[in-house]
């Protein structure tokens, strides 16, 4: 394992997605350390960014107060919150000025996992099944890794700088994984299908979340 650097993280997020398979983010927050194994991402291009336009992205219409760290400088931390619920972690990649993200979909608590269950609210000693899916998902992720909308977003995960009392690093594996890739989970219309394979995950990995089709996108694939 290496620190990720701004360069690991200046290509396009379709480009710099895989290359996050296997690798951490680790975070320090409050005083609780947990390190997450990150098995699943997709990517998210914004307005102007890439060949094509991606009509699933936060930035697709333009540069606004809610997505502005996407276009900043690479490595930092887009932290925003989905449903009004659910802090979600995204990648910032990407040259700077040039809108783009990495969700950070699932991953596996390999440090810290009692921090984590807390934070989700598990109880302990946590099951086989509650260890598998503390960080299932790009909402328990957030929540097992214990950054917070908006207190966090534009954390810097290449210098690892303290943000609101939290730290956060990215780090990369040179071990090669299995991938698999494929339309990305629970997007509307016809950016949830396989139009935009834009999902990576690591194959047979059990804490990949399950694929459910977004509002539309069904329709949207069989139409194609």
């Amino acid at each position: 394992m290496r620190p990720a650097t701004r360069d690991d993280l200046r290509p396009l997020p379709l480009d710099a997605a895989p290359r996050l398979l296997g690798g951490e983010l680790r975070t320090v927050v409050d005083g609780d350390a947990v390190r997450l194994r990150i098995t699943e991402v997709e990517a998210y291009h914004g307005q102007g960014t890439g060949p094509v336009s991606d009509p699933g992205s936060h930035a697709r219409m333009g540069r606004t107060a809610r997505n502005a760290t996407m276009w900043g400088e690479p490595g930092h931390l887009y932290v925003y919150l989905s449903h009004g619920i659910h802090s979600c972690i995204n990648v910032v990649c990407g040259p700077e000025g040039v809108a783009g993200g990495v969700l950070l979909r699932a991953g596996e608590v390999i440090d810290g996992a009692d921090a984590a269950a807390r934070r989700r609210g598990a109880a302990l000693p946590l099951t086989a099944v509650a260890r598998r899916d503390l960080a299932r998902g790009p909402g328990r992720f957030g929540q097992a890794c214990g950054l917070r909308h908006p207190r966090h977003d534009g954390i810097d995960a290449v210098t690892g700088a303290e943000w609101h009392d939290a730290t956060a690093e990215l780090w990369l594996s040179d071990d090669p994984v299995e991938m698999a890739s494929g339309p990305r989970v629970g997007v509307a219309g016809i950016a949830g299908t396989d139009a935009f394979p834009w999902r990576f995950w690591i194959a047979g990995d059990p804490t990949v979340s399950p694929f459910r089709w977004g509002r539309g996108a069904q329709a949207a694939q069989f139409t194609r």
